[in-house]
């Protein structure tokens, strides 16, 4: 369209909308790692096998973490988490007596330093503790067995938002990125910007999208359940979570079974929208580049 930003144009290929695939999809083949991944966290055979409790410092706060809490968390979340992977060594440990960096050798609690928000993480254990107190989902109408008969299925969307503020007049940059961040954090509407951008563009796919989450326990007026500025980043992490939809009608049931192949395999779509809003005395154009990632996770 002649008249429309380039930064908005995106090729056919990332129109594409999470798109489905069997369980024995060669395409998808690369995400059967994240078994291996589980099975080294809790394998004992291994002479130096990740501890029982994990004691992270996420950002300046400390938590205990067990095994097997770690290893049930969305795979989204873990790979945000430790995104070279969990290694616990002395490079990434420190002592609890921070002034004797020689305690290190002789210390039994090693704290081991994340780069992530406590509070994203705490929104995430404490929907797991609150999932563990429904009831297991209605046994599906199926001969084969499925892991939503035993689980608690939820569905995990996180977003993860880049945002660009183009001023007209230079000004105090430092400020006016801090002031896009909390315009954008105060925008806090789940589906407000993918429905923006499906009237613009009248993209089906993705009203189906909004129309199998909405299906699978989502409201169209949900709000993201967790959302922040990341520090020293032009970047906002969010997170929805909801208990997937197991029964009732047969076309809640037939969402819940699509929405299987996401265990373990999470799906991310991307793209680009723009507003401008008022600060320090002039408008800005605001760009914003958001990436969702969609999964499903069982406890």
């Amino acid at each position: 369209m002649p008249g429309e930003s380039p930064i908005t144009q995106v090729s056919n290929q990332n129109d594409l909308i999470y798109q489905q695939r069997s369980a024995n999809d060669e395409e998808y083949d690369d995400y059967d790692d994240y078994d291996d991944y589980e099975d080294d966290l809790t394998s004992t055979g291994d002479p130096n096998p990740i501890p029982q409790i994990l004691h992270l410092d996420l950002r300046g706060t400390r938590v205990d973490l067990d095994r097997e809490t770690l290893v049930s968390l969305p795979e989204s979340l873990l790979i945000a988490m430790f995104p070279h992977g969990l290694a616990l060594n002395k490079q990434d440990t420190y002592s609890e007596n921070d002034d004797d960096p020689s305690s290190v050798e002789n210390d039994s609690t090693m704290w081991t330093f994340v780069d992530f928000d406590p509070a994203c993480l705490d929104y995430v254990l404490e929907f797991y503790r609150q999932a563990l107190t429904h009831p297991l989902p209605t046994q599906l109408n199926t001969a084969a067995y499925s892991p939503l008969t035993d689980k608690h299925p939820i569905i995990v969307l996180r977003e993860e938002l880049e945002y660009f503020g183009l001023p007209n007049i230079k000004g105090d940059m430092a400020a006016l990125k801090v002031a896009c961040g909390q315009h954008l954090v105060q925008h806090d509407s789940i589906f407000s910007a993918l429905q923006k951008n499906i009237n613009r563009q009248k993209n089906v796919a993705e009203q189906h999208l909004i129309e199998m989450l909405c299906d699978a326990g989502f409201e169209s007026t949900d709000k993201w359940g967790f959302r922040a500025l990341e520090p020293m980043r032009t970047c906002i992490t969010s997170m929805g979570m909801v208990m997937l939809k197991t029964s009732g009608s047969e076309h809640a049931m037939a969402t819940a079974q699509k929405l299987l192949l996401f265990w373990r395999k999470p799906e991310r779509k991307c793209w680009w929208d723009g507003t401008s809003f008022e600060t320090q005395g002039q408008a800005v154009r605001l760009w914003a580049r958001r990436t969702w990632t969609l999964e499903l996770a069982l406890v």
